[in-house]
Protein backbone atom coordinates (compact mmCIF):
# COMPACT_ATOMS: atom_id res chain seq x y z
CA UNK A 1 0.00 0.00 0.00
CA UNK A 2 1.39 3.62 -0.58
CA UNK A 3 1.76 5.58 2.06
CA UNK A 4 -0.29 9.11 2.34
CA UNK A 5 1.14 12.08 4.11
CA UNK A 6 -2.22 12.59 5.27
CA UNK A 7 -3.46 9.40 6.43
CA UNK A 8 -5.08 8.19 9.42
CA UNK A 9 -6.33 4.99 10.40
CA UNK A 10 -9.93 4.09 11.58
CA UNK A 11 -11.07 0.44 12.98
CA UNK A 12 -8.20 -0.94 10.86
CA UNK A 13 -9.02 1.27 7.62
CA UNK A 14 -6.79 3.58 6.37
CA UNK A 15 -8.01 6.82 4.95
CA UNK A 16 -6.57 9.86 3.47
CA UNK A 17 -7.66 12.56 4.02
CA UNK A 18 -5.06 15.31 2.22
CA UNK A 19 -8.07 16.33 -0.40
CA UNK A 20 -10.92 16.71 2.95
CA UNK A 21 -8.21 18.81 5.20
CA UNK A 22 -9.77 22.61 3.95
CA UNK A 23 -13.77 21.40 3.54
CA UNK A 24 -13.11 19.86 7.22
CA UNK A 25 -15.75 21.43 9.64
CA UNK A 26 -13.55 21.34 12.66
CA UNK A 27 -10.39 22.48 10.63
CA UNK A 28 -7.48 20.98 8.95
CA UNK A 29 -5.63 20.75 12.68
CA UNK A 30 -8.06 18.45 13.72
CA UNK A 31 -7.41 15.84 10.96
CA UNK A 32 -3.58 16.71 11.04
CA UNK A 33 -3.68 15.25 14.75
CA UNK A 34 -4.95 12.35 13.98
CA UNK A 35 -2.75 11.33 10.97
CA UNK A 36 0.05 8.54 11.09
CA UNK A 37 -1.46 6.97 13.84
CA UNK A 38 -4.78 4.95 15.25
CA UNK A 39 -7.75 7.44 14.98
CA UNK A 40 -10.66 5.31 15.99
CA UNK A 41 -11.22 7.16 19.11
CA UNK A 42 -10.47 10.15 18.39
CA UNK A 43 -12.99 9.71 15.09
CA UNK A 44 -15.78 7.55 17.48
CA UNK A 45 -15.35 10.62 20.44
CA UNK A 46 -16.59 13.46 18.45
CA UNK A 47 -19.86 11.72 17.38
CA UNK A 48 -19.76 12.32 13.71
CA UNK A 49 -23.04 12.00 12.02
CA UNK A 50 -24.38 9.35 9.42
CA UNK A 51 -23.13 11.89 6.72
CA UNK A 52 -19.69 12.18 7.63
CA UNK A 53 -19.28 8.10 8.13
CA UNK A 54 -20.82 7.70 4.69
CA UNK A 55 -17.88 10.42 3.17
CA UNK A 56 -15.16 8.43 4.97
CA UNK A 57 -15.80 5.70 1.22
CA UNK A 58 -14.34 8.45 -0.58
CA UNK A 59 -11.38 8.65 1.27
CA UNK A 60 -10.76 4.87 2.03
CA UNK A 61 -7.32 3.70 0.86
CA UNK A 62 -7.05 0.08 1.97
CA UNK A 63 -6.65 -1.79 4.88
CA UNK A 64 -3.94 -2.03 8.02
CA UNK A 65 -3.17 -4.85 10.08
CA UNK A 66 -3.86 -3.25 14.09
CA UNK A 67 -0.77 -5.58 15.33
CA UNK A 68 1.45 -3.51 13.29
CA UNK A 69 0.60 -0.28 15.16
CA UNK A 70 2.66 0.98 17.64
CA UNK A 71 1.06 0.61 20.70
CA UNK A 72 0.60 3.97 22.76
CA UNK A 73 3.53 4.24 25.39
CA UNK A 74 3.44 5.74 28.69
CA UNK A 75 5.51 8.06 30.12
CA UNK A 76 7.17 7.24 33.04
CA UNK A 77 9.65 10.27 34.40
CA UNK A 78 13.40 8.82 35.27
CA UNK A 79 13.86 8.93 38.67
CA UNK A 80 15.18 11.88 40.19
CA UNK A 81 18.08 11.58 42.91
CA UNK A 82 15.94 12.59 46.47
CA UNK A 83 16.73 16.52 47.03
CA UNK A 84 18.21 17.63 50.97
CA UNK A 85 17.40 21.08 50.91
CA UNK A 86 19.52 21.20 53.84
CA UNK A 87 22.65 20.64 51.97
CA UNK A 88 22.32 23.56 49.02
CA UNK A 89 24.61 26.72 49.78
CA UNK A 90 21.14 28.31 49.61
CA UNK A 91 20.16 26.61 53.09
CA UNK A 92 24.04 27.59 54.76
CA UNK A 93 22.76 31.43 53.45
CA UNK A 94 19.86 31.62 54.65
CA UNK A 95 21.40 30.10 57.96
CA UNK A 96 23.71 32.53 58.16
CA UNK A 97 21.42 35.43 57.46
CA UNK A 98 20.02 34.47 60.92
CA UNK A 99 22.83 33.56 62.98
CA UNK A 100 24.66 36.44 62.33
CA UNK A 101 22.64 39.41 63.25
CA UNK A 102 21.58 36.80 66.24
CA UNK A 103 25.52 36.51 66.91
CA UNK A 104 25.75 40.35 67.10
CA UNK A 105 22.96 40.78 69.21
CA UNK A 106 24.42 38.88 71.86
CA UNK A 107 27.56 39.80 71.64
CA UNK A 108 26.25 43.68 72.14
CA UNK A 109 24.00 42.42 75.23
CA UNK A 110 27.39 40.72 76.45
CA UNK A 111 29.21 43.88 75.80
CA UNK A 112 26.56 46.05 77.63
CA UNK A 113 26.37 44.15 80.39
CA UNK A 114 30.14 43.97 81.11
CA UNK A 115 30.57 47.03 80.79
CA UNK A 116 27.51 48.23 82.95
CA UNK A 117 29.06 45.83 85.35
CA UNK A 118 32.59 47.20 85.38
CA UNK A 119 31.07 51.02 86.26
CA UNK A 120 29.49 49.76 89.11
Amino acid sequence: MKWHAHAFISASKVYNVTKFLDDHPGGDDVLLSSTAKDATDDFEDVGHSTTARAMMDEYYVGEIDATTIPTKVKYTPPKQPHYNQDKTPEFVIKILQFLVPLAILGLAVAVRIYTKADSV
